[in-house]
Order: structure tokens, then sequence, then C-alpha cells
């Protein structure tokens, strides 16, 4: 049909060429019949028949030959159009599109068999006059149409992506319908199905891409290489850079990143475009909101078919953190192997399977006899000399066999000489469980050995005079009663006690008291007849004595004695000593070492009580005493925290004429002890067993805070004074227990007096002299009591500034009846006042005694002329408590 409509179409021009030449032909005719009109009748002349005839015959024959031509020329055109017709027709049913192409009418004008393949029609399917909208309810009706309306189709078609017709099979048809200036239409119809599905995989491709690159821990973005604008970005690169792609994507560096970090971008994109293999890896500093941050860049150039450049692939991760641990292990690195390097033990790693040293530190020099570089590959049979490096061998066989560690001392020799080593040897297995590398450590313990040998001897032995210790002495004791258990064999134990050490200490000092404890242990060591000798303690000895006893003994001990007595001539200074003695017996007074010296110990202790260089036998009854002793200590201990203790006052007053006219001006407070089987317990009782067993700390600390509790209480602000132990400096902090305590109490500090006797600062001169001043700054007033009761040292006085001197009782009691007596507390009354420090006498008992020290100037008096120690509500009145109080002398 269509192929009838472009043939008669064809013909047209042909038929008025035609037409065109008759009408030439018959004018001429025609104008001469015209002309022969106008002629007058008459006889026709026959040449104008003739001419006429022949005319006709011209006529006709031209008339003829111009049929002819008119019919050659409409076959030729007719097979040209034929041919052409044929041509096209072919062509478009060889498409691989549908075509269909309709008039102003839309009526079918051409539809090719690609059309009708694709939706399943035959030709005989159509007919002349089809339009367009018949078709497409053919299609409808035959399920190809894909559910759309005509308008529809036609709208979807005509726009610039066309419309996708889905078939039932599957398959997909894109089409396409485009109008014609002439009111006609042209619609192609194209199977995209292979083109859909790849286009499918395409995007599915490219989201499982893009799914990974957004799960890639580094920051992966790419970019055009014409401007440099970002087309792609992932989800780790908006983390790093704070944000979206979308904001990143379109722009180039100029627009997103500080300058300095531009700068760095451009330079690597540069670089990566002018590199040969079209890649670029780099580290450079970016600025991200105001931190420096290190990022470690590649940058590949991504090219398409033509070899050509087309974007650029930039993959990145921040090293910051990665560096910074990269230096730290570094770090690390270097200062192990600065540890390995400087341990004084040296440090050597074999490899098991060859033998041949792999490692070995700078002390390992002194074993391997060489530089450690030099070691290295070695192996033991190539550093040491053949008898060596057999035994070595041997030991790291030994050790690789067992996979375990061996330690073991042994002999080596160096270049200092044979040396006593303490070697390890441990194997490190491989992953496959067999041993790979042997590690050996070689301990130089020549100088340990040495110094625990020394220590050993030292253990059993004193330090300075190198005689057996007490534990040394035990051991021969227990070794001696076992030699003589069972036999009538008897021995002496002497405790020996060094008279003067304490004075010559004071006197010379610690270190010449020192080199007299070394001059008398060898005197008694020349004079023990080969007796055990130990020094037990600071100035204690002790001998163990064999023979008929108790002769034997007590001669030794008087021959000790003479020996000790004897001048010393010490640093160009004659020193005199002597020697206190207690003897026990075995078997007589004990069976076991620790009776024997504990009971030789009592009997020095009730020597020391006598007299001065005595021999003291041990007595049975002195087993009494000590437990008394005990049983008295354990009971004062029970005693402080039972609150058994008590505070008594005694006044203190201005020495004046007489009673009535000595103002008290405070109170001295003393400790008592109510003890609930023993009654009253003596201070001289209570007060030595508490100095020598350390309870006096405790014991002043709450004498302390209950004085300074009841002074802050009197309506008079009286003074009180309280006696502080040296054992008090010697241990804890006094100046902060003061200190807390008139925090506590409230006690102003210029109504405390704390009295100390010199032995606080015979004992540590700068320390105690340290912590007096720094009582001194609490505000507190400071005495010396018992002053001229022991060596009453003046430089002591020199170098503190007391408040007060306290004059010890034993002065004042020979007042009147030793004129010594009455000259020293004059003398001493005239140096305190010298010195500007206030004068006070204690055991003030009689008038006599008051008129003397108010004559002599005596500044204060305290005794029981003025009161007996007593609770303090005995001197209510005095504190402030009451109207009248009678003194405690009318009382009491």
């Amino acid at each position: 049909m269509a192929e009838k409509n472009w043939h008669v179409g064809s013909t047209l021009p042909i038929a008025v060429q035609a037409v065109v030449c008759l009408g030439s032909a018959v004018a001429p005719a025609r104008a001469f019949a015209l002309s022969d009109s106008f002629a007058p009748p008459g006889k026709l002349d026959p040449n104008l028949v003739w001419e006429a005839l022949i005319g006709g015959i011209v006529v006709c024959a031209f008339l003829a030959a111009i049929a002819l031509w008119i019919h050659s020329s409409l076959r030729r055109t007719k097979r040209l159009q034929l041919r052409r017709n044929a041509f096209v027709s072919s062509a478009m049913n060889n498409l691989n599109q549908g075509v269909v192409m309709t008039d102003a009418q839309r009526r079918i004008m051409f539809c090719n068999d690609r059309y009708l393949e694709i939706y399943g029609l035959a030709r005989s399917d159509l007919w002349t006059g089809m339009t367009g909208y018949d078709i497409l309810e053919l299609r409808r009706k035959r399920d190809v149409l894909g559910g759309v309306s005509d308008d529809e189709f036609y709208e979807k078609a005509a726009s610039p992506n066309g419309l996708i017709t889905e078939l039932p099979d599957g398959r997909a048809i894109l089409v396409k319908y485009f109008v014609l200036p002439n009111g006609g239409s042209v619609a192609t119809h194209l199977d995209v199905s292979d083109q859909r599905k790849l286009s499918r995989q395409l995007a599915s491709t490219k989201q499982f891409l893009e799914t990974v690159l957004d799960h890639v821990p580094a920051c992966v973005a790419a970019k055009n290489i014409e401007d440099g604008r970002y087309i792609f970005a992932n989800s780790a690169y908006e983390r790093f850079w704070g944000f979206s792609r979308d904001h990143a994507v379109g722009k180039n560096a100029r627009e997103l990143f500080a300058p300095i970090s531009t700068a760095s971008i451009e330079a690597a994109d540069k670089a990566a475009l002018n590199s040969p293999d079209g890649q670029f890896r780099n580290e450079f500093e970016v600025d991200r909101a105001g931190e420096r941050r290190m990022v470690a860049s590649i940058r590949i150039v991504v090219r398409d078919e033509s070899n050509k450049p087309e974007f650029l692939m930039l993959v990145f991760e921040d090293i910051t953190d990665r560096r910074s641990l990269s230096q730290e292990l570094e770090s690390t690195k270097k200062f192990l192997e600065l540890v390995v390097d400087n341990i004084p033990v040296a440090l050597i790693v074999e490899q098991v399977k060859d033998g041949r040293y792999l490692l070995a530190n700078r002390s390992a020099e002194t074993i391997l006899n060489r530089r450690r570089e030099e070691a290295t590959g070695l192996t033991a049979s190539d550093i040491f000399n053949p008898k060596e490096a057999k035994l070595i061998i041997a030991r790291d066989e030994a050790a690789i066999k067992k996979r375990g560690m061996i330690t073991e001392e042994h002999p080596i020799s160096t270049k200092d000489g044979l040396r006593l080593f303490l070697t390890r040897r441990a194997t490190v297995l491989s992953d496959a469980g067999e041993p790979q590398y042997l590690i050996k450590t070689h301990e130089d313990v020549t100088d340990r050995r040495q110094t625990e040998s020394r220590m050993a001897h030292m253990a059993y032995h004193d330090g300075l005079t190198d005689l057996p210790n007490r534990a040394a002495f035990l051991q021969a004791l227990t070794q001696m009663i076992e030699a003589c258990e069972g036999t009538s064999e008897e021995f002496a134990v002497l405790c020996l006690d060094l008279d003067g050490l304490k004075e010559v200490n004071d006197v010379f000092g610690h270190a010449l008291g020192d080199k007299l404890l070394i001059e008398v242990a060898q005197r008694l060591q020349d004079s023990a007849r080969g007796g055990v000798v130990a020094r037990l303690s600071g100035d204690e000895f002790g001998l163990i004595i064999d023979g008929k006893q108790p002769e034997a003994g007590l001669a030794l001990a008087q021959q000790l004695g003479e020996a000790v007595a004897q001048e010393f001539q010490i640093d160009g200074r004659a020193v005199r000593a002597g020697v206190t003695t207690g003897m026990s017996i075995f078997p007589h007074n004990g069976t076991d070492g620790a009776s024997l010296l504990a009971n030789a110990g009592a009997a020095l202790f009730r020597a020391k009580q006598k007299s001065r260089g005595t021999i003291g036998l041990y007595q049975p009854e002195m087993d009494q005493q000590i437990r008394d002793r005990r049983v008295l200590h354990q009971d004062l201990s029970k005693a402080i925290k039972n609150g058994e203790l008590s505070l008594a006052f005694q006044p203190q007053g201005i020495a004046r004429h007489s009673v009535a006219e000595s103002e008290i001006i405070g109170f001295e407070a003393l400790a008592r002890w109510q003890h609930p089987v023993r009654g009253q317990v003596s201070p001289a009782e209570f007060i030595p067993i508490a100095e020598e067993s350390g309870l006096i700390v405790e014991m002043g600390e709450w004498i302390l805070r209950e004085a300074c509790r009841e002074a802050a209480s009197w309506p008079k602000p009286l003074q009180v004074a309280v006696n502080l132990s040296p054992a008090q400096f010697m241990h804890g902090d006094v100046v902060g227990l003061v200190h807390s305590i008139l925090i506590e109490t409230g006690l102003a500090p210029g109504r405390l007096e704390l009295e100390i006797t010199e032995g606080v600062l015979i004992e540590d001169f700068d320390r105690g002299l340290a912590l007096l001043r720094r009582l001194k700054a609490l505000g507190v007033r400071i005495s010396m009591d018992d002053f001229g009761s022991g060596y009453s040292s003046l430089s002591y006085l020199q170098a503190f500034p007391f408040d007060k001197i306290k004059i010890d009782r034993a002065f004042i009691m020979n007042l009147g009846r030793n004129p010594q007596s009455a000259a020293i507390v004059r003398a001493v009354i005239d140096l305190g006042h010298g010195l500007e420090m206030s004068i006070i006498a204690e055991g003030v008992e009689t008038l006599d005694q008051l008129v003397f020290l108010a004559k002599e100037g005596c500044d204060g008096v305290q005794g029981y002329l003025l009161g007996k120690p007593l609770p303090i509500g005995k001197y209510a009145g005095l504190v402030g408590r009451a109207e009248t109080m009678e003194l405690a002398l009318k009382t009491g």
C-alpha cells in the first residue's frame, strides 16, 4: 500500500511534460487553419494543398515523435521509481528499529517489517487507510501496548526520553515519536532489552562499588582533570573533612579548603598528572578546622579508551596518630635498644640451627673478648678456645633439649681475669613448636657472692668490733648446752655492761666512743682465755666460760674488770672505762640459751642498781622481780587505754619572803596511776618502765592533751608546765603534736611551758636543737628541767635560749646544811639572769629555803611549802573557780 502511494506520486511530472509538448505541436496547425479562413473564396491552389498535406504529415510525424518520446520517458521514469522504491523499502525493512510513518491525517503511509516483528504482527493485519490509532488498538488487543492510553502513548513518546514499553515476554521497547513539518509523523521502535539489562547491571555495579567505597576506611574521592572539580567522595572523606559529599561535589580545592591545604593538594594533583605511570604517592600536612593533620595520599590518573586523562582518583588516610605511634614505637625501640645495650647483664641471642650469634649487647663484650659487632655471625667455636667452646656448646645443647630455663653458675675467663657468672639459658620456639633461638644471659656475680659472704659474716658478727653478735652468741650457747647435756660439765654466761661509754660519747663524740668499743672488744678477747666473746648490744658484751663454777666465772669477771679499768689512749686522749658484770651458770640457772642469757641480764641489772663496776651472780629471787616488772609493764599498757591515769597539779609561785607573799603563777602537771589492785603506784616506779618500753610516747601525749584541756578551762590565765620525755623527741612528730593539741584545746601557746631534760640534746644534739626551735616558734615556753643533776653542759644554754632554768631539788634540800649547795644555787641564779633566763627552784619545803631563794633573786619556787601535787579541784580558788582556798600545805 505504501509502495503504491509512493508510485502514484512519481508519474505526475511526466504527464505534465507530455501535455506541454502536445500543446506546442498543435499551436502552428491551428494558426495555419485560422489564417486560411481569411482567404478569398474560389479554387484552391494545388501547391497550397500539397503544402498543407505535407505540413499535416509533418505535424503528424512530429506528434508521433512526441508521443513516442513521451512513452519512452514514462517507461524510463517508472523503472527508476521502482528501483528507488525497492531500495528505500529494502533499507527501511532492514533497520534494527521499527518505523511507522503517517500523513497529516495520521494515516499510515509506511510500516517496516521490523515493527511487525517486534510486536508479533503480520502485514495482513494492516489495511489501506489504517491510522495510527487503529494500530495502537490492534496492539492493545494483542497485549503488546503496555497499558497506556493513546494520548499517554503519543505524549510520552514525543518526550526527549521517549516511552519504554514493557512487553509480556520481558522485552523493553523504546518508542520515540517525531512530528514532521507537513503534519505527518515518524515513530521509531527500538528493542532496548539488552541495553536495559546492561544499564541495570551497570547501576547495580555502580551502587555496589559506591557501597564498597563508602565502607572503605580510607578517604576516596575523584575529580575532573579539566577543572579539578570533585565528582565523587565517600563516607570516610566526609568524616575526615567534616562536610557532606554533596557539599564537595562540583567544587574545587580552592573553594573547599584552607590555603595551606589547597597548595598541598594542587601540588600532589600536578605531580600525579606529570608522573610517567600516572601515579603519585606522598605525605603532606593539611589544615582541618584549624587542626594540623598529616595524610598519606596516592593519586591515580584514570584514562579513557583513547588513553586520554579523564579524571583523577585520589585515596588518602589520616596518619597523624599512626605517625605519632610510629614515632613513639621508634622511640620505644631505641629506648629498649638502649636498655638492652646498657643493662649490666650480658645478653646473647643464638640461632639454634647453626649456633651463630645474632645479637650481643655491650655487656657481652666482656665475655666475648671482642666488640659485639664482630661477634655477630660467629659461633662459640669461632670465639672461645676449644675447651671452653666445647663446654659452652654442651650447655647450649642441654638447654635446647630441655626447651626450658637452665640456670647455673660457672667461671668464665675475661680480660679482667677469671670471674664467676650466673648464666641463664632459655629456648624460644618457632610457630611449629621447634627450637628457633637460644637466649643467654650472663650476670657477673663475683662481687655479689663476695658481698653475700661478707653479709653472711655480718649477719653473725658485729659491724664495729667484728665480734660475734647476739645471734651468733645464742648459737654458740646452744652448741655449748648440747655438748654439756648429760654430763657434769658446767659453764658460765657473763653479761658485761660497759660503764662510761655515754660520758665518752657526750664529751668526746661518738667517733671516739666507737674506737673505745673496738679497744674494749680487743681487751675482752685477750682476757677471755679462749672463751666465746660477743657484742650483744650497744654497750653490752657476752662471754661463755667453762670450768668449775662459779669460781671460774667470777675469776674471769674480775680479770675482765681489771683489764677494762686500765686507761685507754685513743687519738691522744686518756680515756677511762669500766664494766659491770652479771653471771648465770649452766645448768643451775637455766637449761636453754634464752634462759641463761636472760638470767645473766637480770643479774647485771641488779648489779647496776647496787653499784657500777660490781659483779652480780644470778639469784632465783631475781626471777620474781623480773616477772613483777613485766606484769607492771603490761598493766601500765592497759592503764593508758582504760583511763586509770590521772593528773595532779603542783603550784608554782613567785619567790617571796613568806608563803602568803608568794603569788601563784602556774602549775606543773604530774601523772598519777591508780592501779585497780595495787592502788596508787609511785611515778618513780612506773615512769622508768614507760621510758624503757616506749609507752612514755603514748602516755606523754595523753598527759599533754589533758593538761592543756584542763588549763584552757581555768578562769585565770595561769601557766601550765608539762614534762616531755626524750623518747617523745626521738619518736613521732612532737612539734606537730603540740600544735594540734593547742588548736584542739584552744589553750594560748604562751600559757604552755614544756619542761625537758638535757637528755633531749644528748641523744641527738642537732635534731633536738632543731625541734626545740620549732616548738619555740609556736609560741610555747621551753624550760630546762633538773639542771645540775646530769652533765649540765653550759653549751646547751649557749646553743638554745631557754625561757627558764629549773634547779634540781638535790641542791635545794641541802641549803643551810651544805655551803657548796648554796654557792651552786647562787651561781646558777646569776648564770640564768646573765643569759636573761628565769630561774625556778623545785623541792622547796621550808621557809628558810624560801627566804634564801628570795634573797638571792630566784624568780620562782615549787615544792611542798607552796602545795603538794593534788587534783586541780583542790586548787579551785587559785585557778579562779572559788572565792577562797587554803594552800595545800595547810590542808595536807
